[in-house]
């Protein structure tokens, strides 16, 4: 996320402020990528009810995004699903080889687990329905800018069977990884579920803070920096078991 200098004024809405006696304020920077203007402007109208988020880039396509980004990384980048899945694999490959750092979200019509898979395993963290609600829009991003990947079951299961196949065509898995301990076992198969922070606390009985606490640690044992990552390195070393 990016700082805003206190010495500095900023724009909002058309308004202009000043906050050269406030404290710095740290704001999750996003850019909309969709075809459609109506939905682009209402997802602004949106997020900019929240003085924590700021679109810096509104846009009908990758490459005009990339004209008004310019160098400029978002935290968040939410995308059109069509621009992503199938034939839109090589917009994917470019967001993420020019904003790495960048969270990308797919706008979707529909909860398709094919379309929404491959656009994940083209880079994408997660994904939004177009018929969800500002709250949702709102916390759907927040989640994002702080690195968790937001899945349902279904797509979540669809990219662990193809990760499954995938380690079992392996002829030569990596070695020496630090074995997880029973709940961090659990967690990481709740993770392979798509269950979010949350989710996985409420379901275990633990605190968010604790999961958190939990998923820092299997990153660490594995060697990896997301939870995806996570989730295929315990595949292909028998960590965790796929049907």
């Amino acid at each position: 996320m990016n700082q805003l200098d206190s010495a500095s004024p900023t724009v909002r809405s058309g308004n202009v402020i000043d906050l050269r006696h406030t404290p710095a304020v740290s704001v999750t920077t996003v850019a909309v990528i969709d075809s459609q203007p109506v939905f682009r402007r209402g997802v602004r109208s949106l997020l900019g009810e929240d003085s924590a988020v700021a679109v810096i880039a509104e846009a009908t396509d990758v490459v005009a995004a990339q004209q008004q980004l310019g160098e400029r990384a978002p935290d968040v980048i939410l995308c059109d699903l069509s621009m992503l899945a199938g034939d839109g694999s090589l917009a994917a490959s470019y967001l993420h080889s020019k904003y790495p750092t960048s969270h990308v979200v797919v706008l979707a019509d529909k909860d398709d687990a094919a379309e929404l898979g491959d656009a994940v395993k083209q880079g994408a963290r997660g994904y939004l329905m177009r018929s969800c609600t500002g709250k949702e829009l709102k916390e759907t991003v927040t989640a994002a800018a702080s690195g968790q990947s937001l899945l349902s079951p279904a797509v979540a299961s669809t990219l662990i069977t193809e990760l499954a196949k995938m380690a079992r065509r392996s002829e030569h898995p990596d070695q020496g990884i630090g074995a997880l301990s029973r709940r961090e076992r659990e967690v990481l198969a709740l993770v392979a579920e798509g269950l979010n922070n949350r989710a996985i606390a409420s379901r275990l009985y633990i605190s968010e803070n604790t999961v958190k606490n939990h998923v820092r640690n299997i990153h660490e044992k594995l060697g990896v920096h997301n939870r995806m990552e996570a989730v295929v390195r315990a595949v292909r070393e028998g960590l965790l078991k796929i049907a």
